[in-house]
């Protein structure tokens, strides 16, 4: 008896269509993909560009600290960037962001001339504040921007009562004097049992087995807030904006000695500008410090220039 047996019979046609078939849907595949990579970028490249643009208001407080919160609808990387080449070195900003639920990476950012952005090397989360507060050494350099995500909350120890009222008043819900928890990031002041040590009237912070000088409350905030490569960056970024600012005053007051004001002012100018273009580290701060309280009280009566 002859048997049959059973089989599936596909024609040579219907073979290749089934190739050809998978190869497409391969290709098809590989575009989204890439299409989803590019989109990231894109959205990473903008975001960067938005964040310098959402800081550009806080720049306009002359006086006091003011804060402000950004969110975003994903979980979000922010990447601070300094050098400082040229005349005002540059601040660079980078995204990255997840894209179903997959981190997208880019090597797109946005890069400003006129902002210093004081945050660890990398911050993340959906939510960051951002607490600004101007620079003054003697007149205003820039406004100095502190970036720290809402999920990390720091608590000040013993910090002075000026450095308190400033906190209370800020309101930013991540800033801390009382009610602190064991998860919190402690900011202690003239002691050093804590994550962040504080010498107020030595004007150093210790933070991650670094030092990092400061002058002014504002460059105090900034060492704490930020990884000592970006503080030592961004404080040589704003001494290349002073004496930048500096040649303008110089060039401002020659005219105003011509017309009765004292020469005494000018020389302390220049003074300061040769002093400030020599700057190393934070840790000669100090000797700079010295001139600019000299040019602060020669800056009175009828000739002043700011």
């Amino acid at each position: 008896m002859n048997r049959k047996r059973g089989y599936l019979q596909i024609s040579f046609g219907w073979l290749f269509a089934i190739i050809v078939g998978i190869v497409i849907i391969a290709i098809a595949i590989y575009f989204v993909t890439k299409m989803i990579g590019t989109e990231g970028t894109l959205q990473g490249a903008k975001t960067s560009k938005e964040i310098g643009i959402l800081l550009n208001p806080l720049e306009t407080s002359f006086e006091s600290a003011v804060t402000s919160a950004v969110s975003f609808p994903e979980e979000t990387k922010i990447y601070s960037r300094c050098d400082n080449y040229g005349y005002f070195g540059t601040q660079g900003i980078k995204v990255m962001q997840k894209n179903f639920n997959k981190w997208v990476k880019t090597n797109v950012g946005a890069s400003f001339q006129n902002k210093y952005l004081f945050s660890d090397t990398q911050e993340g989360g959906k939510i960051f504040y951002i607490f600004s507060k101007p620079f003054e050494f003697p007149f205003k350099i820039a406004s100095l921007m502190y970036i720290t995500p809402a999920s990390v909350n720091y608590c000040f120890m013993n910090a002075p009562e000026d450095i308190e009222d400033e906190i209370s008043d800020l309101n930013q819900p991540n800033l801390k004097i009382e009610e602190c928890s064991e998860e919190d990031v402690f900011v202690c002041f003239e002691s050093k049992n804590c994550d962040i040590s504080v010498n107020y009237n030595a004007k150093k912070v210790e933070k991650s087995g670094q030092t990092m000088y400061f002058e002014t409350d504002a460059l105090m905030y900034a060492a704490i807030f930020s990884d000592s490569s970006t503080y030592e960056c961004q404080v040589k970024r704003l001494m290349q904006r002073q004496e930048q600012l500096l040649k303008i005053y110089l060039d401002k007051y020659t005219n105003m000695i011509s017309l009765g004001c004292d020469s005494e002012l000018s020389s302390y100018l220049l003074l300061l500008k040769n002093s400030v273009s020599g700057l190393e580290s934070s840790e000669d701060l100090y000797l700079i410090s010295n001139l600019v309280e000299e040019v602060e009280d020669k800056n009175k009566g009828d000739c002043k220039l700011w």
